[in-house]
């Protein structure tokens, strides 16, 4: 059999786990060739390809990022998109596709088992939005980072009598901000899914400072005001319509130094919570999913998912891992309201 294999959107550690375990169980256990598709559907709409064989992949299970290279091209955004990359698959002999990626590589992966391809995705995401499985990879190495940041910032702020915001990823689901905010003791969270209220924020910040201490504020990059304000975003739109975020931790520490009179400071964490080798949990999940993959394909599956549900991996609907996205339920964030302040 000839797999072939792709890694889109933004880079994640455990990325190449997944690729070195599809590979490994393909070449030792099934004599399969595996070809890469370098930098996600770019690749595979210019028939962009390199061999993935065994000495490909010595030595990528620590790495962060991707061996493969990855992008957010889009081939249903383009004219003749999916076309080409039909053709070009069948030129290839590719008997079956694994892309592993978020809501929008795996969205096209959808539409391409739909049009009769054998495809078998692998959830990635770092802010561990996607539905249908309790945990993606690359989730916890990015929150390790955040909580590490957050315990650094502690002492800092302390010493400077300071309130210290930390802007973390997550454009629509809060994930990262919530376990970072409760893992580093943070003073408030603020997520996409609560709108938070300005005067409230301020509020929990001026009390810390009265107990003799620092705040420090951990908000997610989608975060919004009830009022509507302090809704920040580039103007540009990548290749799937998503609009480029941040600001919102400098305008936060700007207006909590205003209401406060105490200096503020803004901590963007960035892609720094993309990068860096993987976390041993990215590292085992990311392995399980890729030797899952081979599993489903060499069953006849296709328009599937891997997924992690408790401790299992199993394989779930393509269509039900992409319909909505996972969010943090209220009762979830009513566990760190209890440490505000």
């Amino acid at each position: 059999m000839r797999i072939g294999i792709l890694t889109g959107g933004g880079d994640c550690p455990g990325l190449n786990a997944v690729i070195r375990a599809v590979v490994r169980k393909s070449v030792t256990q099934h004599g399969d060739e595996v070809v890469g598709f370098r930098d996600g559907w770019r690749g595979v709409l210019e028939a962009d390809t390199v061999p993935m064989d065994l000495a490909a992949v010595r030595g990528i299970l620590p790495r962060g990022g991707t061996v493969l290279g990855t992008s957010r091209t889009n081939p249903y955004a383009l004219e003749g998109g999916a076309d080409r990359v039909i053709a070009n698959l069948e030129r290839l002999g590719i008997d079956a596709l694994i892309p592993i990626g978020g809501e929008d590589t795996l969205g096209v992966a959808t539409k391409l088992a739909e049009a009769g391809l054998t495809v078998v995705g692998v959830p990635k995401t770092i802010d561990n939005d996607l539905d249908a499985t309790d945990y993606t990879f690359g989730f916890d190495t990015a929150l390790g980072v955040a909580t590490e940041a957050i315990d650094r910032l502690h002492t800092t702020g302390d010493s400077h009598h300071r309130t210290l915001v930390v802007e973390v990823m997550g454009r629509h689901a809060g994930w990262i901000a919530l376990h970072a905010g409760m893992a580093g003791g943070a003073t408030v969270v603020l997520i996409p899914e609560q709108p938070f209220d300005v005067d409230a924020v301020v509020a929990h910040c001026q009390h810390r400072f009265d107990s003799g201490y620092s705040p420090i504020v951990v908000v997610s990059e989608g975060a919004v005001a009830k009022d509507g304000g302090m809704v920040l975003a580039a103007g540009e739109k990548d290749a799937f319509g998503h609009v480029r975020l941040g600001g919102i931790g400098t305008a936060l520490a700007s207006l909590i130094e205003q209401r406060t009179g105490r200096e503020a400071r803004a901590v963007v964490l960035g892609h720094i919570q993309r990068g860096g080798t993987p976390s041993p949990f990215d590292r085992v999940l990311a392995t399980r999913f890729g030797l899952a993959a081979v599993d489903a394909v060499h069953d006849g599956e296709s328009g599937v998912m891997v997924a992690l549900r408790g401790t299992d991996i199993v394989r779930v609907p393509l269509t039900a891992a992409t319909a909505r996205l996972k969010l943090v339920p209220v009762e979830r964030y009513a566990e760190v309201e209890v440490f505000f302040g």
